[in-house]
């Protein structure tokens, strides 16, 4: 009794478009012309596999209740699905003289001639060239270069200081973690992490979880590790 005929159809490669029979139901296989992998079914339902993927998206939580929300990467705002407050997501570059209150979920960066006063700013990260009076709230991180001039109050996860940029603070600074790749003056509490790069020189004591000290990197003052914090 002859062998029944396996179902074929036409696929064609992706790679180099030279088109070969293949079973209706396969999985993969290998164009017989260059030798590149054929993945059968996303070649005969292309539109299924996008539908699958949709936009890249991402996790905010709302400024008022806290309820994480799934919204597309590009998206500047949104609503809470939990309490209905608006949540701002666009990113802020300043290069004037600004004298107003932020909140976002974005992006918050002054650039040298930037000048903002009196004003109270949450921010998922800032970057810190110019001048800032207030409240800052960095969610994620603040870099701090040479050029800033800050006055009031900051609070942040993570503090950077790139290479070549020196930062120095008169109180204690109450972190998460901390890279450190320029100049810091300040005495430093870290419940995580603080990692100084090869170029660093941090003047000040440290209390933190743990230390990264990479050769090359100058430290002046006391170092506590592992303490609580």
């Amino acid at each position: 009794m002859p062998a029944k005929k396996q179902d074929k159809v036409l696929v064609a490669c992706p790679h180099c478009g030279h088109q070969q029979a293949e079973p209706r139901t396969g999985i993969s296989s290998v164009c017989k012309k260059c030798g590149g992998h054929l993945r059968v079914q996303e070649i005969l339902h292309p539109t299924a596999k996008a539908a699958e993927r949709g936009p890249e998206r991402k996790l905010v939580t709302c400024f008022e209740c806290g309820a994480e929300l799934e919204v597309p990467v590009s998206a500047e705002s949104t609503m809470c699905k939990r309490c209905s407050r608006y949540v701002d997501m666009k990113n802020y570059v300043i290069n004037s003289a600004v004298s107003k209150n932020f909140k976002t979920k974005g992006s918050f960066v002054i650039d040298p001639k930037g000048y903002v006063f009196n004003t109270e700013a949450v921010v998922k990260e800032a970057v810190i060239k110019g001048r800032f009076l207030g409240k800052l709230f960095a969610e994620q991180s603040l870099t701090v270069y040479s050029t800033a001039e800050i006055k009031g109050s900051f609070k942040t996860a993570r503090l950077v200081v790139p290479a070549a940029n020196h930062f120095r603070w008169p109180e204690q600074i109450k972190i998460t973690s901390a890279e450190i790749a320029g100049e810091l003056a300040a005495n430093v509490l870290a419940k995580e992490t603080v990692v100084l790069k090869s170029t660093a020189r941090l003047f000040g004591d440290v209390e933190a979880a743990n230390l990264i000290v990479e050769e090359g990197a100058v430290v002046v003052g006391r170092i506590r590790i592992g303490g609580k914090s």
